[in-house]
C-alpha cells in the first residue's frame, strides 16, 4: 500500500522521470526566434535550475534532447562555469526567422557528438593559451614570452579552412606558419591589441598590461569552451590595476565572448579600448559607433588570402577612431564591474566569408542576434 501511494504521488506531481526510468508526464521545451534573422546552428543556454523545476528526477548521465515529432537528437552540453554543479544546459540548433522549434527531453543514452570547441594552456610553446571551434582559432600570450623578440600583447588569429579541431596538430607539427590544407597563422600581433584585446585607455594612451600569469579552464566543449586568464598588477597613470578576462567560444561562431573585470582605486569610471591591428596597405574599415561595431577587412596578404577582424561592444561606445597602428573602440568601465564584448575573425580562403561586405554584414547580424535572443519556454 505504501509503495502504491508513492507511485501515485509521483504521477500526481507530474515528475517527468519516474524511479522506474519511464516518463510519466510529457514536457516540451519551445525555442522561439522572434527576429527576422535566421539562427543557424545557434548555441542556446537554458538555466539548469529551470530544467530541474520541470524535470526534477532527470539523470544527467542518461537523457537525450530530441526534436518533437522527428525525434532527431540535438547536440547538448552540461555547462559548469567552473562550479561543482551544472549551471546551464547548452543546445545547438537552428531556428528560422520568426519561427519556433519544439524539443523534448527523454530517457536514454545520448548519441556521441564530435566536439566543436577546445581550449588549452600550451606550456611547450612559452605559455601560449589557445582556443578554437569549427570555424576559427585564437591564442593569447603568457609570461614566458615576455622579454623575447616574439612578445605580443594582443589576441592572435589562427585562420582555418576545416571544421576539425587543429590546435594540437599544429603545435605537434611546429609549422603553424605554413598552410598544410587546414589553415595557418599569418596574423601579426606584435605590441598591439591584435584581433580585439582590451586595455585601459587613459589620457589618450593605451596602457598595456603584461602577459597573463594565471589560467583556469572552466568548461571544455563540445559546444562551448570557457577559460579565465589573470594578470598581475600594473601601473595605469598612477593607479594600481588588476584584470581578469573570462573568454568563451561557441561552436559555429566566429566571435569569442570576453568578460573583463578591472580592479582599481581612484576615479569612478575609466576609459578602456578594444583594438584591432591596422596594416600599412589599404584595407576596408567599418566604424559604427551606434551599433558598437569596429571592423577591418585586411589587405591581401600574398597567397595567404585576407583576414577579416571585428569587435562588438553590446553597450554604449564612447568613441571610435583610427590611428596609424590600430582601430580603437573606446568605452567606460567601473572598478569590479564586468564588461562584456565580442571579438573574432574570418578568413577569405575558408570560402564562407570572402569579401568586406560579407564580413560587415555578418557582424551586424551578430549584433542584431544579441539584441534579439532566442526565447525559451518549458511547458
Amino acid at each position: 500500500m505504501k509503495n502504491i501511494f508513492k507511485s501515485l504521488l509521483i504521477i500526481c506531481l507530474g515528475f517527468p522521470f519516474a524511479a522506474s526510468g519511464q516518463q510519466t508526464a510529457k514536457r516540451f521545451i519551445t525555442i522561439t526566434n522572434v527576429s527576422d534573422i535566421p539562427r543557424k546552428d545557434a548555441v542556446v543556454a537554458i538555466a539548469w535550475s529551470d530544467i530541474l523545476k520541470k524535470y526534477p528526477l532527470i539523470d544527467t548521465s542518461a537523457f537525450k534532447v530530441v526534436l518533437s515529432g522527428s525525434k532527431k537528437e540535438i547536440p547538448f552540453q552540461l555547462e559548469y562555469r567552473g562550479e561543482a554543479d551544472v549551471q546551464n544546459l547548452l543546445l545547438q540548433l537552428s531556428v528560422g526567422a520568426k519561427s519556433s522549434v519544439k524539443l523534448e527531453i527523454t530517457n536514454g543514452k545520448a548519441a556521441a557528438f564530435a566536439s566543436k570547441t577546445y581550449a588549452r594552456y600550451v606550456p611547450e610553446r612559452k605559455d601560449d593559451f589557445t582556443w578554437e571551434n569549427d570555424k576559427i582559432a585564437f591564442r593569447m600570450y603568457g609570461k614566458a614570452l615576455e622579454g623575447s623578440k616574439e612578445n605580443a600583447y594582443g589576441v592572435d588569429v589562427w585562420v582555418k579552412r576545416t571544421d576539425k579541431l587543429i590546435i594540437n596538430e599544429r603545435y605537434k607539427r611546429g609549422e603553424y606558419h605554413i598552410d598544410h590544407g587546414d589553415g595557418m597563422d599569418y596574423y601579426h600581433v606584435g605590441l598591439s591589441l591584435g584581433a580585439g584585446n582590451m586595455a585601459p585607455y587613459v589620457n589618450d594612451t593605451i596602457r598595456y598590461s603584461k602577459n597573463y600569469t594565471s589560467w583556469k579552464v572552466l568548461d571544455n566543449g563540445p559546444l562551448r569552451s570557457t577559460f579565465q586568464l589573470g594578470y598581475d598588477t600594473w601601473d595605469v597613470a598612477g593607479m594600481a590595476m588588476k584584470a581578469t578576462k573570462t573568454i568563451s567560444l561557441d561552436a559555429g561562431s566566429r566571435l569569442s565572448r570576453l568578460e573583463v573585470t578591472y580592479s582599481y582605486t581612484g576615479t569612478a569610471t575609466m576609459p578602456v579600448t578594444v583594438g584591432i591591428t591596422k596594416r600599412k596597405e589599404p584595407g576596408n574599415i567599418l566604424l559604427d559607433e551606434q551599433a558598437g561595431i569596429t571592423a577591418y577587412w585586411e589587405p591581401q596578404h600574398g597567397s595567404d588570402g585576407i583576414t577579416g577582424v571585428g569587435s562588438i561592444l553590446p553597450g554604449p561606445m564612447t568613441k571610435a577612431k583610427v590611428t596609424d597602428e590600430q582601430l580603437l573602440a573606446i568605452t567606460l568601465v567601473k572598478s569590479n564591474e564586468p564588461i562584456v564584448y565580442y571579438t573574432g575573425a574570418a578568413w577569405s580562403k575558408a570560402g564562407e566569408i570572402t569579401d568586406a561586405v560579407s564580413w560587415f554584414n555578418y557582424l551586424h547580424s551578430f549584433k542584431r542576434a544579441l539584441q534579439n535572443p532566442l526565447k525559451i519556454e518549458i511547458q
